[in-house]
């Protein structure tokens, strides 16, 4: 079904040049105006989404050709923008940036194809003047499926502004939609995998107060939000067209199983997406913190321990003693555990944090995790199972992405990751019975029999559960026993 969906594409022509910045501006500004809105990221990106969510109060999503099809893709936009009055899609690197750095597979350019969304050019004109002009006919011209309808001028002085909107205008059939003046350093500020969290950064929603107002002054918010009514409706084809989601059907009927997810300020790497699929599956998500309480909840049927910052809170993961032991009687017992980057490292023996002192973790495996001078593996992979797993059988495929500044002395071998562009490949993977860890992150609408997969194995751990006495079985359309 087709349907109106208000959508605007923010990119650039490389990274750092304020989109990130920008999306929170506008959203900012919007929100102030009483606009219901939705925002999504393209690419693999965590922290970014978290800048969305400060702003809006809600969830923000990933947009990834990498992981998945054009009708996926389209459907998770549209399901992601129900309700809402408009969305903006912040883009990932350069506007055509994609697989390898020589493709546009995976680009903001591919998303903005995909979805038919219309894109506004953020052009940073630091050290520029008129040069701009040349550099957007450029990307213009380069571009097959001419998304490019908006320009917004970043780092301009307002004296020169108005000189290079009509330069622009009056050389290139593109509108001018503001500008934004230069503002102090570090607005935004960066660390090793990328900007700091919301939280980290001090009186953040006082910025974002103050970037709204500048942007009611400097940009053209309702020239935006016509340029985004006028984009065409959104169609999901395929299996997606009757509005439903073929990844639920086939477990819909099933009980109820339950899922603890690791999440706090150490473990919040997660795509909005995985937890949406696992509800839909029959999952009933129970957060709970490595860092703050004492043990797994009891009633978890499976484990989730996600990618995040653990080596930022080496000695207080450490010292809570209660939960290391806690998660490693969990696993021990038998309890299905998906375990990802950060969650990975947190099962080790031991991490090293970031001033190299070692910190005694969860135990589950002998090895240690330790810093790196650079990034050890960086960027989208696709890995084949080399044997049975919670995920699926032997020689099933999955897209994943990797990246970490911290290494392990025990990757396992349990998978082979291979680069989509280029020769490169390397095992990873540990993988036991009932759990499954390492340095790669899932997507799980890449690859929903995954999801499917896991917890099915849950509910088999579970239903053992109930037959050693350990678990009281639901009744028939009685809501879960949980605590």
């Amino acid at each position: 079904m087709a349907e109106n969906t208000p959508r605007l594409l923010l990119a650039a022509m490389g990274s750092g040049s304020g989109k990130t910045l920008i999306t929170c501006g506008l959203l900012a500004a919007w929100k102030e105006q009483g606009k219901k809105l939705s925002a999504f990221k393209c690419g693999p990106d965590y922290i970014d989404p978290m800048f969305h969510r400060t702003v809006l109060g809600v969830e923000s999503g990933n947009l990834d050709s990498f992981f998945t099809d054009k009708d996926t893709l389209r459907f998770l936009l549209k399901r992601g923008a129900e309700g809402t009055e408009l969305s903006i899609i912040e883009g990932v690197m350069g506007y055509f940036d994609g697989l390898g750095g020589i493709s546009e597979r995976a680009s903001s350019y591919e998303v903005a194809a995909w979805t038919e969304t219309p894109v506004v050019l953020i052009v940073n004109c630091r050290g520029m003047s008129r040069s701009v002009v040349p550099l957007i006919r450029g990307f213009m011209e380069y571009e097959g499926e001419k998304q490019i309808q908006g320009v917004i001028l970043n780092e301009v002085s307002p004296m020169l502004y108005p000189r290079l909107k009509s330069l622009i205008e009056e050389n290139l059939p593109v509108k001018v939609y503001g500008y934004v003046p230069r503002l102090s350093e570090g607005f935004l500020e960066s660390r090793h995998l990328g900007l700091k969290r919301p939280e980290e950064i001090a009186n953040l929603q006082e910025r974002l107060k103050a970037l709204a107002e500048s942007f009611r002054e400097t940009v053209d918010l309702q020239g935006l939000l016509a340029l985004a009514k006028a984009a065409p409706a959104l169609y999901a084809g395929g299996a997606f067209a009757a509005g439903t989601n073929p990844g639920s059907v086939s477990l819909s009927h099933r009980e109820t199983v339950r899922v603890a997810v690791a999440r706090d300020s150490a473990f919040d790497f997660y795509y909005r997406e995985n937890f949406y699929l696992l509800e839909e599956l029959g999952a009933k998500l129970l957060y709970f913190s490595p860092l703050k309480d004492r043990e797994v909840p009891k009633e978890a049927d499976g484990l989730i321990l996600g990618g995040g910052y653990p080596e930022l809170y080496g000695r207080e993961l450490s010292e809570n003693e209660a939960m290391r032991k806690s998660v490693k009687e969990a696993i021990e017992n038998g309890i299905p555990c998906l375990a990802e980057c950060g969650g990975f490292l947190y099962l080790h023996k031991t991490l090293e944090d970031e001033s190299g002192e070692e910190w005694p973790m969860a135990g589950v495996l002998p090895g240690r995790g330790f810093r790196t001078p650079k990034l050890s593996r960086f960027g989208y992979v696709t890995l084949t199972a080399g044997e049975d797993s919670l995920l699926g059988d032997a020689g099933s495929r999955f897209p994943a992405h990797e990246f970490h500044y911290w290494d392990s002395t025990e990757n396992g071998n349990a998978f082979l990751a291979e680069k989509p562009e280029g020769k490169r490949s390397w095992p990873c993977m540990v993988n036991r019975k009932n759990l499954l860890a390492g340095f790669p992150h899932f997507y799980y609408y890449g690859n929903r029999t995954a999801a499917e997969n896991f917890l099915s194995a849950c509910r088999k751990w579970r239903k053992v559960q109930e037959r050693a006495g350990e678990r009281q079985p639901d009744l028939p359309g009685s809501p879960p026993q949980c605590e």
